[in-house]
């Protein structure tokens, strides 16, 4: 199995990147599924159904979201009706949504896929080491495919995350951070691992907003509007390929794919 996981997509450049480069993707690298974290999709900020419809119509299967998953206030018809929406799975008993789910891939059996959120630097939700462990042995039961991201801000939160799951799962990819980091590997027991599979979006910004208000606001401490930036749109993420039957990662590699400046709206 061929997945690509698409880093946070920031806004409509995002969004642009995703529609215009993912059916390429998808044929270029014989792809048979697509994650995508989407919860800055919206304005740069949460992610509403018609931002989601979207990205499910430029060919994304399934959407993770993140600590930004409460800012639009119109997500609650997402959490409560679309089962190809995914949250981070610890939040407390009794919240909308799912935090994981199993879908069928064509031709390939069953992938699980598994949304948390980290605690450092961050809320203070349910336990997400306790929470992964827990769900992943139920899904095991179903496939041995499983694919985690892991929304989280310390890269000692998402190692330690992947060391745990080593063996368990099939990749656990950390988003948030906006900023790729070079460190994909295959630990012992079969795993993929990326710290941060950085961001889909503008980046000639501070991770995806403009840059003049970003160091207004780091100069003065006053606050200001922080927009979306339009320049130098990138799709980033990672590919990893999967043994159907045993769940184990052949092979991670980064995407870092421009959109030609020609693609406007």
């Amino acid at each position: 199995m061929r997945i690509l996981f698409i880093g946070d997509i920031v806004g409509e450049p995002g969004r642009r990147a995703v529609r215009k480069l993912v059916p390429d993707l998808r044929s270029r690298h014989q792809l048979d599924w697509v994650i995508a974290n989407g919860e800055n999709s919206a304005g740069g900020s949460g992610i509403t159904p018609d931002t989601a419809s979207e990205i499910y119509a430029s060919g994304v299967d399934v959407i993770t979201s993140g600590d930004h998953l409460w800012d639009q206030k119109e997500v609650v018809k997402l959490l409560e009706n679309e089962r190809r929406f995914v949250r981070p799975l610890n939040y407390p008993a009794g919240t909308p949504g799912q935090g994981s789910a199993l879908y069928e891939v064509p031709g390939k059996g069953m992938i699980g896929v598994i949304n948390a959120q980290g605690r450092a630097f961050m809320a203070a939700l349910d336990s997400p080491f306790l929470a992964v462990r827990a769900e992943v042995h139920r899904l095991r039961e179903h496939t041995p495919v499983i694919f985690l991201d892991f929304h989280a801000e310390a890269t000692a939160e998402k190692i330690g995350m992947g060391r745990l799951l080593d063996g368990a799962v099939s990749a656990v990819i950390g988003t948030h951070t906006h900023v790729q980091t070079a460190d994909e590997q295959i630990f012992p027991g079969g795993t993929a691992f990326l710290c941060d599979a950085g961001f889909t979006g503008p980046h000639e910004s501070v991770i995806g907003r403009e840059i003049d208000p970003v160091l207004r606001r780091f100069l003065t401490c006053q606050p200001q509007r922080f927009t979306v930036a339009r320049e130098r749109v990138l799709l980033q993420g990672a590919i990893i390929e999967v043994d159907d039957a045993s769940g184990h990662a052949r092979s991670i590699v980064r995407v870092s794919e421009p959109l030609p400046d020609a693609a406007k709206p």
